[in-house]
């Protein structure tokens, strides 16, 4: 992303009056370390940064995740920008104010809730994705119609996405924004959001991270949506749809980890709460709701979902 854009943000910024540094480090989730925290504080420290500074994050969600986290603890907090370069992160880790890096027990295990001043989507930048992160960014999109909107999600099925696009990042956006202003904490709806996430940051662990999270997050939904059937949560024709649209936009819907792999990654996870885990489960295309089980039986549920 640097080499693509970083030039002209810092000249659009400089012009502004600003001066203006730079740290840049690999992209993936790798990168979203202990280390990398550490070695972003030493350079904001050397550069002199102090709190009437700001941080501006120009990448995807590992950026943003992580520049976020930077200004939510250097000096216990300074202001920062996410200018999201890519789908997932203009429709989803951009807004809400999630911010983290990764232990090697499991993801996002450290973090804050710190809002940014400003986010700015330029669908311009999404010109430039590999074919393979636009169709990740896609599963947090269908996400959102699942969780909220069947209009919006039947709407992805009648017309491409990409032809579209600001709209589909508008209502998104949208979305998140009123979940969010209502339960910023994660106390409650927010948690709607996470359709998918259980299941998919026990997939991303599994395989190291081989696969991106949209295409874990799919596989996520997909898993639950067959469970959800099974228990008589919902009906055929909500996990219909769902596959349908995943589908058609190439993502995954099947994961050749286990049910011990995945039973174990999952209970390390930051949405288990003592011996209970809270799962996001699909009432009808458009509605979730909020599933409160015990932790040892979530092997059942990925049975029931389809993984061997």
């Amino acid at each position: 992303v640097a080499s693509l854009y970083l030039d002209q943000v810092v000249q659009s910024l400089s012009a502004a009056g600003y001066t203006v540094v730079s740290y840049i480090f690999p992209h993936g989730e790798d990168s979203k370390s202990a280390e990398t925290l550490f070695r972003v504080y030493d350079f904001l420290i050397k550069e002199q940064l102090t709190r009437s500074d700001f941080i501006v994050a120009l990448g995807g969600g590992v950026t943003g995740d992580l520049a976020g986290f930077v200004a939510a603890s250097y000096m216990r907090g300074i202001d920062f920008v996410q200018i999201p370069t890519t789908l997932l992160a203009a429709v989803d880790s951009s807004v809400g104010g999630k911010t983290a890096v990764d232990l090697d027990e499991g993801k996002n295990l450290v973090g804050a809730f710190y809002q940014p001043r400003l986010v700015l989507c330029d669908p311009d930048t999404l010109a430039t994705l590999p074919p393979e992160q636009f169709r990740a960014g896609m599963a947090e999109v269908i996400k959102y119609g699942m969780i909220g909107d069947e209009v919006f999600l039947n709407s992805l099925l009648a017309r491409p996405a990409a032809e579209h696009l600001e709209e589909v990042i508008a209502a998104c956006v949208a979305m998140k924004r009123d979940v969010v202003s209502r339960d910023e904490f994660e106390q409650g709806e927010r948690r709607l959001l996470n359709f998918g996430h259980t299941v998919g940051h026990a997939v991303e662990r599994c395989r190291g991270f081989a696969l991106s999270h949209g295409e874990a997050v799919a596989i996520g939904m997909a898993v639950l949506s067959r469970a959800a059937v099974d228990k008589g949560y919902c009906g055929e024709e909500t996990l219909t749809r769902l596959l349908q649209a995943l589908q058609q936009y190439d993502l995954p819907m099947e994961t050749d980890c286990t049910v011990e792999e995945l039973s174990a990654a999952a209970l390390a996870d930051k949405k288990r709460s003592g011996d209970k885990l809270r799962l996001v489960v699909p009432e009808r295309v458009g509605r979730c709701r909020i599933e409160t089980i015990a932790a040892d039986s979530f092997h059942e549920w990925l049975k029931a979902g389809g993984v061997q």
